[in-house]
């Protein structure tokens, strides 16, 4: 391996993955100071090259990306490139012309990924050596995952580091012999700018051509050893104690007192850690150990919520912190962050009682319905991070989000009544969230300039301290703050919006479904549950093949908010698959309708047949026919800034059985769980989820019985207590006492379970045997929650 340019303090580019500590990947801040890219390679290059020429003017002349759907291919649709989206014609090209393969992948509101776009890719002589010497590919790595992680593991195995962009080079069958992330465009004192990148691959293609091939073989046959998971001559999956032991104590030394979280800046929410602590405790609550990780979780979800990664104004959350206090992010917004929050925020209530948890959810999901949905009832994946100042201005990030003092000041000049000085609602809202007139962001976090003077709102007191400061009642400065809040949000409306990614993606909408179906359930709240339930009527009418059984990976919006689909459609990976059955499976505890249940159980038997692997267990990232032609097919061993939907599947396939009693998927989660038990024991920190999924499987799983009508209101009472208690390891089953109904006839026992005198019943069962008669919701609590 070579490098073209030293190695950068930080990886550049948008993340990879999230901070934890001990092996796994850490993100970067899209503002870091070093802007150098790292360049991995399998072969040595030779140095030279000039620096690149200033940009001219780009021609608006379409490449064959116009006629794409996603939104990232769009907004290169007018580079002087000739790009050309993935697929059999771009190989064709490149073997019949013998050329090697440029393969840019990114997504449409990568800070990153617009910058390189900018500088490089309208660049006209960059653009002829592109569409000259290289054949040129660009991926939306959300449509194509399978592509993304496959050359991702060639760059983290061969360079610094990962992210998006991230650029690749290719032989014509596809193999990886150069790769990289963000390329400046022209050369520096520490950096090698992308033009020459491409001079000296094009020099190497002509003159050293077989060695390279050779070369990338190598690389290519290592790098399917070292990612090979299997279950080998393993019969059983390792002790879930000690890999519980071992996460927590991982996570135990990474974790900041201070601030919550783990490791340091930048700072990720890593819900897959939460989930995983709030677990812990439970099996553990009457130690140390138990009550430190509720502490963490608890602690962290505050700090998060308190910090400017929320939005104050518009609810949600950012993507990451680029410091440790949760204060500056990077401004996009990503719904998949917004799904897992919402569940972790509801666990947390459920855990602690308080309020302030509920309230941080709800937020969240009022934040989706505003400005993440769609008419139909789907989700859209992202907000952009940059937008316009003002209309007609060059793009900023966070412009939409931040506020000067001046600006606060002339929304709301009303005197505060009561106050024990002269005090008017902006003054107020500015000392409680920490606005100053120089502006709260660090320099060193805005190296370009372009927040001076500007704030990113963050709770810096209490509600009490801010209340005691000024002599007024907590409920009146509440009420102000609140009253401040809205004013803000309707001036923030008259601002350019950030760029919105309509794309809709079967597995991100199965998370949003659990985001809904979780809150609605714990909060007793009929409407968030409809919006779950609205999600997926949305996916089974647009984004499920019935002829084949099949999810579609992905759908879009249409001209007047139709829904349109790519032709021919992209099916669905592994994830959209164990996304949407574990927000159907959430969907029917909350709803306790059996169509959901049952169609969740029909995309497993369609998961298990495409992605199952019967020789080494566990489950393909992608279909073999749709991989066809990449080196790897790989299974993924990471619960990042999404779970690994082999975690999530362990879950689901224990679920399903606790659901039906059929054996073969209880048999499928052991085998899938032994495949991983390497992975597990080298690092339990990066498979939190996974450890989870063990710890269920090696505990008893809970069948919560209730007997009754699911509209009478002693049932929904049941249903709610049940809701309202904390048991990650249960499923919920409503039995109407129809013998014909779905699972009457999956789970025979149902049909002994009898109503205690004609009133709804519950019966806790585990092991096959079934707790007395409940009708009671305080004492079924007492019995779910010792």
């Amino acid at each position: 391996m070579s490098h073209l340019s030293s190695p950068p303090k930080k990886h550049k580019g948008e993340h990879k993955g999230h901070s934890l500590p001990h092996g796994s990947e850490r993100g970067s801040s899209s503002r870091d100071k070093d802007r150098s890219a790292t360049v991995s390679s399998s072969v040595p290059m030779p140095a030279g090259g000039k620096g690149s020429h200033p940009s001219s003017t780009p021609q608006r002349v379409p490449n064959r990306l116009i006629h794409e759907k996603s939104p990232y291919l769009l907004q290169h649709a007018y580079n002087p490139v000739d790009w050309y989206p993935w697929g059999q014609e771009a190989f064709d090209k490149a073997r019949k012309e013998n050329k090697p393969i440029f393969l840019s992948v990114g997504y449409s509101t990568c800070h990153w990924c617009h910058m390189m776009e900018e500088e490089s890719f309208q660049n006209e002589e960059i653009g002829r050596l592109l569409s000259e010497d290289f054949v040129s590919v660009k991926v939306d790595r959300e449509e194509r995952p399978d592509v993304d992680k496959v050359y991702m593991t060639f760059v983290q195995a061969t360079s610094s580091g990962g992210g998006w962009p991230m650029n690749v080079w290719l032989t014509p069958n596809l193999q990886p012999f150069v790769g990289g992330t963000y390329f400046p465009p022209e050369d520096g004192l520490t950096r090698v700018g992308f033009r020459t990148v491409l001079l000296r691959i094009r020099e190497q293609w002509k003159q050293n051509k077989n060695t390279l091939l050779e070369n990338s073989q190598r690389v290519t046959t290592a790098l399917l050893a070292r990612s090979e998971i299997s279950m080998g001559d393993r019969q059983l999956p390792p002790s879930a104690a000690t890999m519980n032991n071992r996460c927590f104590q991982q996570l135990d030394e990474g974790y900041d007192e201070e601030y919550g979280g783990f490791a340091e800046a930048p700072k990720f929410p890593t819900p897959v850690i939460l989930s995983f602590l709030f677990s812990y405790w439970l099996s553990h609550r009457l130690t140390q150990d138990g009550s430190r990780a509720q502490q963490m979780a608890l602690h962290t979800l505050k700090m998060m919520a308190n910090g400017g990664i929320r939005d104050h104004v518009g609810q949600g959350f950012h993507r990451y912190s680029t410091d440790c206090q949760w204060h500056v992010p990077h401004f996009e917004k990503m719904l998949y962050d917004q799904a897992q929050l919402a569940v972790a925020f509801s666990q947390a209530f459920q855990i602690s009682g308080d309020e302030f948890y509920s309230d941080v959810a709800k937020g969240i999901l009022q934040y989706v319905a505003r400005s993440l949905s769609h008419r139909s009832g789907g989700f859209y994946s992202a907000e952009d991070a940059d937008s316009p100042p003002e209309r007609g201005t060059r793009p900023k990030e966070g412009a939409y989000y931040v506020w000067t003092v001046k600006e606060v000041q002339q929304l709301l000049p009303e005197p505060v009544l009561g106050a024990t000085e002269p005090l008017t609602s902006g003054q107020l809202l500015m000392k409680h969230y920490g606005l100053t007139e120089a502006g709260n962001i660090s320099p060193s976090q805005d190296p370009k300039g372009e927040l001076q003077g500007q704030n990113v709102l963050t709770v810096r007191y209490s509600l009490e301290l801010t209340a005691a400061r000024f002599g007024l009642d907590v409920e009146a400065v509440r009420t102000l703050l609140n009253t401040g809040l809205e004013k803000l949000f309707q001036a923030r409306k008259h601002r350019p919006k950030p760029h919105l990614d309509s794309k809709m993606l079967a597995a991100w909408n199965g998370l949003m479904v659990s985001g809904y179906a979780v809150t609605g359930a714990v909060l007793g709240q009929d409407r968030l549950i409809n919006y779950a339930t609205n999600g997926a009527k949305f996916l089974k009418r647009h984004m499920f093949d019935v002829a084949s059984g099949r999810l579609m990976r992905t759908c879009y919006t249409g001209s007047g908010g139709t829904v349109e689909h790519s032709n021919p459609p992209c099916w669905g990976f592994l994830e959209d698959y164990a996304f949407v059955v574990r927000g159907l499976l959430d969907l029917y505890e909350a709803s306790q309708e059996s169509a959901w249940l049952e169609w969740a159980l029909r995309l497993q038997d369609t998961q298990d047949r495409l992605f199952w692997d019967s020789q080494g267990g566990g489950y393909f990232c992608s279909e073999a026919e749709l991989g066809a032609g990449l080196p790897l097919r790989l299974k993924d061993d990471q619960d990042g800034a999404e779970p690994s939907a082999n975690s999530v599947s362990a879950h689901n396939l224990l679920r399903l059985h606790g659901f039906t009693g059929h054996k073969d998927w209880m048999d499928k989660c052991v085998c899938l769980l032994t495949a991983f038990s390497e992975r597990m024991r080298r690092v339990p920190v990066a498979l939190p989820e996974m450890v989870r999924a063990l710890s269920a499987q090696q505990q008893t799983l809970k069948q919560i019985v209730i007997c009754g009508d699911r509209q009478a209101k002693d049932t929904k009472a049941l249903v709610q207590c049940v809701h309202s208690v904390y048991i990650p390891n249960k499923v919920l089953i409503l039995a109407d006492g129809d013998p014909s109904s779905f699972l009457s006839r999956q789970l025979p026992f149902l049909s002994t379970l009898r109503r205690l005198e004609d009133q709804a019943t519950a019966y806790v069962c585990e092991n096959q045997a079934c707790s007395m008669p409940i009708t009671d919701p305080c004492e079924l609590r007492k019995l779910l929650h010792p």
